[in-house]
Order: structure tokens, then C-alpha cells, then sequence
């Protein structure tokens, strides 16, 4: 069974650059507070650690 990742949007977007804009659009997320669940891969990691500062991260 693969790991899920529970990320939730916890900062603004406001002010961030444009790739992390983006990063964080391609995982789905849209709204402050707002959570998506996801696989645990190398490149949903990637996104995460290139935007750490404006999400949580929680494994389900």
C-alpha cells in the first residue's frame, strides 16, 4: 500500500514568487486552509520542499 501525504495550504500565496505560485496550483490547492490528499512520490516531494514555507504536511 502507498503512502499518502494529507497538504494543507497554510500561508497566502501574496507575494510569493511565480514558480512557487504555481508549485503550489499543481498540487491542487487554491484556498487558504485548504487540504489535499496525495502519493507519497519523489516529485509531489519536490513541489513540498520548494514551497514548505506556505504548507503543512501531515502522512495519512
Amino acid at each position: 500500500m502507498t503512502k499518502k501525504l494529507e497538504i494543507t495550504l497554510t500561508r497566502s500565496v501574496i507575494g510569493s514568487k511565480d514558480g512557487q505560485r504555481k508549485t503550489v496550483e499543481a498540487l491542487g490547492l487554491k484556498k487558504i486552509r485548504q487540504s489535499v490528499v496525495r502519493e507519497d512520490t519523489d516529485s509531489v516531494r519536490g513541489m513540498i520542499n520548494k514551497v514548505s514555507h506556505l504548507v503543512t504536511v501531515k502522512e495519512v
